[in-house]
């Protein structure tokens, strides 16, 4: 008899280290789940680089604006949490295509057109398909600020003037906390 109740203690201890193992594995995993779905974003902003002075509704970048592409493109790549970007939006105009162009290539990622008109929509695709990224957005002067402020990250966002291409604006979004917004200039094309 006392063997018998040897074997089932025995055997309900196992059934409960078992159990709480199973348990502690399981609030791992749910705790892992949790905050990495709750990373935080990061977007960055720039407007396309200068382009051509003709009449034409496309047109596409100037000499100024390659060498201005190629700055952006290599102070980029230089900086660490740049390199790590998942995402590249740019509207589907030539000068936004092509201020695109050599980070996605540099990056080996496509870029993906979005409609400059509908930034509720392409911000609400970009905070769900891309959470806990970094995305970079490549659109125009009249724009970024819409879309800027539109996250809640600074209805203070000055007007980009007409010959101002040098800004970069890197938005975090965190998982709990306020959204906040760094303006930084990338300075003048190699002349």
């Amino acid at each position: 008899m006392r063997n018998k109740n040897d074997k089932d203690r025995r055997r309900r201890r196992r059934q409960r280290r078992t159990q709480v193992i199973i348990i502690y594995t399981a609030i791992a995993i749910g705790l892992a789940w949790f905050f990495e779905s709750q990373a935080t974003t990061t977007i960055l902003f720039v407007r396309h680089a200068e382009k051509l002075a003709v009449e034409d509704d496309d047109p596409s970048l100037s000499e100024a604006g390659t060498r201005r592409v190629a700055e952006l493109t290599r102070q980029l790549m230089d900086a660490d949490v740049v390199a790590g970007v998942d995402a590249i939006y740019a509207t589907p105009f030539k000068r936004s295509q092509e201020t695109a162009q050599p980070i996605a290539d540099a990056l080996s990622l496509p870029i993906r057109t979005y409609d400059a008109e509908d930034t509720n929509h392409v911000l609400e695709k970009i905070l769900r398909k891309h959470k806990g990224k970094i995305i970079l957005i490549v659109g125009h002067s009249d724009t970024l600020p819409v879309l800027i402020a539109n996250l809640g990250a600074s209805k203070k966002v000055p007007r980009i003037a007409e010959g101002e291409y040098d800004n970069i604006y890197i938005v975090s979004i965190p998982w709990f906390g306020k959204t906040k917004t760094i303006r930084l200039r990338y300075g003048e094309p190699y002349g």
